[in-house]
């Protein structure tokens, strides 16, 4: 384990769990990477201008909040008063000194508070003139999120700030954009700001929405009440607030004729970072992580090395922790881990699966079974259905996930988690097939 613990600076490490021994001949390298940071709220200069920022009060940020506000937000009436109220506590939740903005999306993207086109400063008379524009949101229109994703780009980059986020909230599909335009949006946002994405009741479309914060490298979620919306906007502003380090990236060194087959996260949820790759010189690479507070995410990366016989041994794959600039320059963050693989004829070492590796290959399998389960479910096919949904009941009973297993017993009837006997519902109330599909990529940690 190494820990970069310069002073003032957020304290990262990197622990690494594999079972480095091979069969002659073999070549794919398996690990969990644990990545840990502990900052206590504060930052050092090189990450951001400590001037932006009162002492005590962490990094400088700046967030916006997207509102849907299309006509659809009528039906029924509280789900506007809703979405009104949740912002309001979001605000409420806003460091002094955080620069913020709230827009109404519809088929357009208007900014409600400040309305001049820029930035508030987060304080007591701010807060509470933003709160009293909240009171005038009324519903009207239509739904293009990716111009409400562009919009909350072009107020971000105003301000000269370390952490940038975005918390967005719809009830219903982007019907009035192409999908192709609200791709190219996500496109041209990622790496600016991360995005959590929230959608409310159950009219809304669960691959746009888990899409936008995939994309985003921010979180999902359903809230199929309106009532729990307040709650949902404060705990997500205040992880918000808890970001300490912006741009972290994942640099993977691998020597010369070995290639990385997958990197992806796997705790606190499932994320697919292997396309994201940017090189980042002689065979490394860089893979986003996005904004950092005090927390803990685990990774799972697969390398192929060259064949090699008893007895040989070499470095696979160097990880380290590093913060790219757009000047070319790059901060290294001193937390570094190696993978290594040994060649042995000891068949007990070489066939042993490192628990962590197993673990996680296990909830990438339930995460992958339950989305295919459920797409086959609603193009009527029940057989393939009953087969993927029963593998995804005996996958979360065998790692302890206790949260997917519950939900999945409101889809199917259990009759056996240890084998995967299941039979399908014959009514499942939308919300919660919804609650699945959006959850599906959620882990338990294993117990190390």
């Amino acid at each position: 384990m190494a820990i970069f613990s310069k002073s003032n600076v957020p304290q990262f490490s990197v622990d690494v769990y594999q079972n480095e021994y091979l069969p002659e001949g073999g070549r794919e390298v398996n690990a969990v990477v644990t990545v840990t940071a502990t900052g206590g709220g504060t930052i050092g200069s090189a990450v951001a201008a400590p001037h932006l920022y009162s002492p005590g009060e962490g990094p400088s940020a700046a967030v916006v909040l997207m509102v849907d506000c299309s006509g659809s937000m009528d039906y029924p009436p509280t789900k506007m008063r809703n979405a009104r109220d949740a912002t309001a506590a979001a605000v409420d939740t806003l460091r002094d000194g955080v620069h913020f903005a709230v827009v109404a999306g519809t088929h357009l993207a208007r900014e409600v508070y400040p309305c001049e086109g820029g930035l508030a400063v987060a304080g007591p008379d701010t807060r509470e003139q933003a709160k009293q524009a909240l009171r005038k949101l009324s519903a009207g229109g239509g739904t293009a999120i990716g111009t409400w994703l562009r919009r909350a780009d072009r107020l971000l980059a105003s301000a000269d700030v370390a952490i940038r986020h975005g918390i967005l909230l719809t009830d219903g599909r982007n019907e009035h954009e192409s999908p192709e335009d609200l791709k190219a949006a996500l496109d041209a946002c990622a790496g600016r700001f991360t995005c959590d994405a929230r959608g409310v009741g159950t009219d809304w479309e669960v691959k746009e929405v888990t899409g936008i914060a995939s994309a985003l490298l921010g979180t999902a979620d359903i809230v199929a009440d309106p009532a729990g919306l307040a709650a949902d906007f404060t705990q997500m502003m205040e992880t918000a607030m808890g970001k300490e380090v912006a741009d972290v990236s994942l640099r993977l060194w691998t020597p010369a004729g070995a290639t990385v087959t997958f990197v992806k996260q796997v705790a606190p949820t499932v994320e697919e970072l292997t396309g994201r790759r940017t090189e980042a010189g002689p065979r490394a690479g860089d893979y986003p992580l996005g904004s950092w507070g005090d927390e803990s995410r685990d990774y799972h990366l697969c390398v192929e090395v060259p064949p090699a016989a008893v007895g040989q041994e070499m470095l696979a794959a160097r990880v380290s922790l590093v913060i790219p600039h757009s000047d070319g320059s790059v901060q290294n963050l001193g937390a570094q881990g190696l993978v290594r693989a040994v060649w042995t004829d000891d068949l007990a070492a070489s066939t042993s699966i490192n628990p962590q590796v197993a673990h996680y290959t296990g909830q990438a399998e339930l995460a992958e079974v339950i989305q295919e389960g459920l797409d086959l479910r609603k193009v009527g096919d029940m057989d393939g259905a009953t087969a993927k949904l029963g593998r995804a009941v005996q996958l979360a009973s065998a790692s302890g996930n206790a949260d997917t297993a519950k939900l999945l017993a409101k889809v199917v009837d259990v009759v056996d988690a240890a084998t995967g006997t299941v039979r399908l519902k014959a009514k499942v109330e939308e919300a919660d097939e919804m609650t699945l599909e959006t959850r599906s990529t959620k882990t338990v940690r294993v117990k190390k």
